[in-house]
């Protein structure tokens, strides 16, 4: 895990997932410095102790008031009931409708959630931040936020792109990132986690993006791409493109056999039969 800070006010918690045939997909959290710190999403679970440490090396947990989930995937969820243990001021923003969902998983403490909704504010002290739902997302329960006072705006899945490389995945800012390769990826990304993008107008689209364009951001911090500080035009222009996307088709099992016997000698009545397909 990286830790790096940015703009003087977000420290980027950056891990990884290496997906084959597809590239590194950066896995952000981030801590919000505000008058009451913020930790925004809490890592995937198979690096959980990585993750509590790697927050303890940046605050005292007990200094935590708050920690927004931006949705309950897997790759969000993944130390949130230790850090909510171990952080006793803090209360957990998210919406009715994802407690519900992580209540078939685990057991939320429903005296420390805090529902919020987007269109909605929260007082950190030092600035207030106002929820909203990204234009593209792969939860219904995704909730982002624009932070009134520095104009970041931290959009959960939505703007992502898998990197070339787990340096480039691990990159403090994406201006790093040429213009062609970045529109290949996010593009990319927002046909795996946005599927829904075929069904929809483009110009009905390109609305919703320019809802969120019009924050004006001075940095935008997603989940799955290195932060954009100054420079986040092209986000925009990029994913305004993406409605009308094909949905993207993984391996089927004939060609995972095949990755397979390339990567490992399998032996051949281990090899599951591949059913016939029409």
């Amino acid at each position: 895990m990286e830790i790096y800070r940015v703009a003087g006010e977000v420290d980027v918690l950056n891990d990884a997932a290496e997906i084959p045939g597809i590239g590194v997909l950066p896995v952000n959290a981030f801590l919000l410095r505000s008058a009451q710190p913020m930790l925004v999403d809490t890592g995937m679970g198979m690096a959980h102790d990585e993750f509590v440490k790697s927050v303890e090396s940046l605050i005292d947990l007990t200094d935590i008031r708050w920690i927004w989930l931006t949705h309950p995937d897997r790759d969000h969820t993944g130390a949130l009931l230790s850090l909510l243990e171990a952080a006793p001021s803090a209360r957990l923003v998210t919406t009715y409708a994802a407690v519900g969902y992580l209540g078939t998983d685990m057991h939320v403490p429903m005296e420390k959630v805090f529902l919020l909704n987007p269109g909605q504010t929260l007082d950190l002290g030092d600035r207030t931040v106002t929820a909203f739902r990204p234009p593209a997302f792969d939860s219904p329960m995704t909730v982002g936020f624009k932070d009134n006072k520095s104009g970041f705006v931290f959009s959960s899945d939505c703007f992502g792109a898998p990197m070339a490389s787990r340096e480039a995945a691990a990159a403090e800012d994406v201006s790093r990132v040429g213009d062609d390769a970045l529109r290949g990826a996010q593009l990319l990304w927002a046909s795996i986690d946005s599927p829904w993008l075929s069904l929809v107008e483009p110009a009905v689209f390109a609305a919703a993006v320019d809802e969120v364009r019009a924050f004006a951001p001075s940095a935008v911090f997603s989940s799955h791409l290195p932060p954009a500080v100054g420079g986040t035009d092209r986000l925009f222009a990029n994913l305004t493109t993406a409605a009308g996307l094909e949905p993207f088709v993984g391996p089927d099992q004939e060609a995972l056999m095949a990755i397979l016997g390339q990567i490992a000698d399998i032996p051949e009545q281990a090899a599951a039969p591949v059913p016939t397909t029409t």
